[in-house]
């Protein structure tokens, strides 16, 4: 049983690797990356692939039994071709499962809107593609708002417009052991996963954060547009509005939904204290 990680040099598909190597062993894991020497330090085989290349991933998944598609980052509009090269590639290959890493959001109404309709649409062609597969709709990653500890601390405060509004916070590492399983085990096969931790507010991110980091942080909800102009003045127009429309989704409970990550995983979804406290431990150690 050979399997293929794309993105194999980012951090979920990195995840995603090490835990299927834990499971089954390097020899039968394949990591596939645009730049491949990035992806050498996995230690596994690393083979060539641009999502703008059908041809190279024709080649990159010879051999390859079962393929996880990471969600390009491309701009919306270009991902669903891109994600198609990779699905018409396995097809002609033989490979005969295929896992999508898709997102949970409001389809319409918001900023993010566009990506999370990009993803519905290879949702739909992941399950056209008359390969078995697996869908995980990955919830909000926790680490980027640990990875701003020293900024939130320079300011004093987390200041976003979700107001009270939840969000189902997950991890790259609760993600890529949810996915290693679902790649490897057949029950899971024609099923779509909300793959989310519990539901928390932003204050109640806050008080753990301030538990953990032994800070005295407080949560500040600004309106909409605020937040829109602050992060486009920081971030660029692009990335600006995207994080703006993520925090808008989570205001209107975009982010409120059920998990199955226990089905996916076989086990329950660390409680967000505990990601957060994880974190804390593999960066104050390193």
């Amino acid at each position: 049983m050979k399997i293929a990680v794309t993105s194999a040099s980012g951090k979920l598909g990195a995840s995603i690797v090490k835990h299927l190597i834990n499971l089954i062993g390097k020899e039968q894991v394949v990591g596939i990356a645009r730049t491949p020497e990035r992806a050498q330090y996995l230690g596994i085989e690393i083979r060539k692939g641009d999502y703008n290349d059908e041809q190279e991933f024709n080649v990159a998944l010879k051999g390859i039994d079962a393929v996880l598609l990471v969600s390009g980052m491309d701009d919306p509009q270009k991902r669903i071709e891109q994600h198609r090269n990779v699905i018409n590639a396995a097809k002609q290959n033989g490979v005969k499962k295929i896992v999508y890493t898709s997102i949970i959001g409001a389809e319409e109404n918001n900023a993010f809107s566009p990506i999370v309709q990009t993803n519905r649409q290879t949702e739909k062609d992941v399950i056209n593609s008359g390969l078995e597969w697996v869908i995980g709709r990955n919830g909000i990653y926790i680490e980027p708002d640990l990875e701003y500890i020293e900024t939130y601390k320079r300011e004093g405060e987390i200041r976003n417009c979700a107001g009270q509004g939840k969000c189902t916070y997950t991890s790259r590492e609760e993600l890529g052991y949810a996915y290693a399983k679902m790649l490897l085990e057949d029950k899971h096969n024609g099923n779509t996963y909300n793959l989310v931790g519990d539901a928390i507010t932003q204050s109640e991110l806050t008080t753990y954060m301030n538990q953990v980091f032994n800070t005295k942080l407080v949560y500040n909800s600004i309106p909409v547009e605020v937040f829109k102009s602050e992060r486009i003045a920081e971030l660029g127009d692009f990335i600006g509005t995207i994080i703006a429309g993520i925090y808008e989704g989570i205001k209107d409970g975009a982010n409120d939904v059920s998990s199955d990550f226990e089905k996916a995983a076989g086990r329950p979804h660390k409680s967000a204290l505990e990601l957060i406290k994880n974190y804390h431990q593999n960066h104050t150690q390193n």
